[in-house]
């Protein structure tokens, strides 16, 4: 991770974009130490030398920072030419890309990166795009010690590193995990961007081709401890949170089990079973989202489906998704709570013989997942890839978060950027 050559620590390529922009303010908050002394060299990096400015002061004016444009390096740089990707990479110790859906735009910058020595980091939901990745370069980003770390924003370091908290917490050896998303908001109610709506709709359409991935890797089963984890029905209702909820289609599913089986064949630990649900409140909600879910799941088997679901975004989402994305209000009133419900065996409990007889409850809590949290994850897993060299996984290679930052301090960086994670509850039954 040495820059002595290179001018930036980081680079934040596709920073005028709506969650590039949110991350550039992260990074300037980052920049200034708690004595006010710059120790951040880093710059911004995309298509248009204008819109970069634009977005440093914009920063600079939401921050009280006037001189922040004159602190940060402009690059410019498209996706769709390599030399000017090779630039960037060359002058970065770490790549921050913001550049989505990266089923289209996230390999040209992953190639970038390995091939002139600079780690990079992404914020894809995309399983499709991450496991691809992880096929295609990890021996060549493990030859040149470099570190291709996807899925590093709310999809998905809550749900894996939450996993990975919850296994060091239970006293003993923990078996199974279900997760439980909650997402509180204000008056004005939710609101995410179409960005994320186009890689979900991409995705969903070409579910074939993640099936043939699978298929084609041949990996063998991970091993099964304790009593196999019970899938719930689609709509079920969890007693210990009074609400009901429905399978979480997010990426957290896929990029927990790749943690799980990295650290079962590297490190010899026991493999956890996960599954991931989102809460979603009463019978009115849920009846509404199975109409929003039977009209999404419709069109998107279609190509001029795909076409109507990314042109109107807010009427197929029920108004969840729009081209604006959501505004300061509801990005202010809005946060995210994600409850562990795990179980496993005490100490020298015997597990072939035996039912689990320990449970435990932890939670992650944060602030607006998709702009705020997001950020702070991406930031502050950079900032790990920084400073926390000697723990991370040799000689490097493509990893999700969890195989990557299992043994560092990124936990602790979180909870004192308001990603807290506690124990809620843990007893022996």
């Amino acid at each position: 991770m040495a820059t002595k050559e290179r001018p930036f620590h980081l680079v934040v390529f596709g920073a005028s974009g709506f969650t590039g922009q949110f991350v550039t303010e992260e990074v300037a908050r980052e920049q200034v130490d708690p004595k006010g002394s710059s120790r951040l060299a880093w710059a911004v990096a995309g298509r248009s030398q204008e819109k970069l400015q634009g977005v440093l002061a914009r920063a600079a004016l939401k921050l009280g920072r006037p001189t922040l444009s004159s602190e940060v390096g402009t690059i410019i740089c498209d996706i769709t030419n390599p030399a000017s990707l090779d630039e960037m990479a060359k002058q970065a110790a770490v790549v921050l890309n913001c550049v989505g859906p990266y089923r289209f735009y996230g390999e040209p910058v992953v190639k970038a990166c390995i091939e002139n020595g600079t780690s990079c980091i992404d914020i894809s939901g995309e399983p499709q795009f991450l496991e691809l990745m992880y096929w295609k370069y990890h021996e060549k980003a493990a030859e040149k010690g470099v570190y291709i770390i996807g899925s590093s924003g709310f999809d998905s370091i809550p749900a894996d590193l939450g996993v990975i908290y919850t296994s060091n917490k239970i006293n003993g050896t923990l078996t199974a995990v279900e997760s439980f998303l909650t997402i509180h908001s204000g008056p004005e109610g939710l609101c995410i961007h179409d960005g994320t709506w186009k890689s979900a709709v991409y995705g969903f359409g070409d579910q074939s081709n993640l099936k043939k991935l699978r298929t084609q890797s041949n990996l063998k089963p991970v091993p099964v401890v304790g009593p196999k984890l019970k899938r719930r029905w689609p709509i079920s209702y969890c007693r210990e949170l009074g609400s009901y909820s429905i399978p979480f289609l997010g990426a957290d599913v896929s990029v927990v089990k790749r943690t799980q089986r990295y650290l079962h064949e590297n490190l010899e630990q026991s493999p956890v079973q996960y599954a991931a649900y989102v809460t979603v409140g009463g019978i009115t909600s849920v009846i509404k989202l199975m109409f929003a879910g039977l009209f999404f799941l419709f069109f998107v088997r279609f190509g001029i489906g795909r076409q109507l679901l990314i042109k109107f975004p807010w009427l197929f989402s029920f108004g969840y998704f729009s081209k604006q994305g959501p505004t300061p209000k509801q990005m202010d009133a809005s946060s995210f709570t994600m409850t562990f419900f795990g179980q496993g065996y005490s100490q020298g409990s015997d597990i072939d013989k035996n039912r689990p007889n320990i449970r435990i409850c932890t939670q992650v809590k944060g602030p607006e997942a998709g702009y705020v949290a997001t950020p702070i994850a991406m930031v502050q897993a950079a900032m790990t890839l920084l400073n926390d060299v000697s723990e991370l996984p040799k000689p490097g290679g493509v990893f999700t978060p969890g195989a990557a930052f299992s043994e560092t301090k990124l936990i602790d960086r979180l909870n004192q950027r308001g990603i807290e994670f506690s124990v809620i509850s843990s007893s022996e039954v």
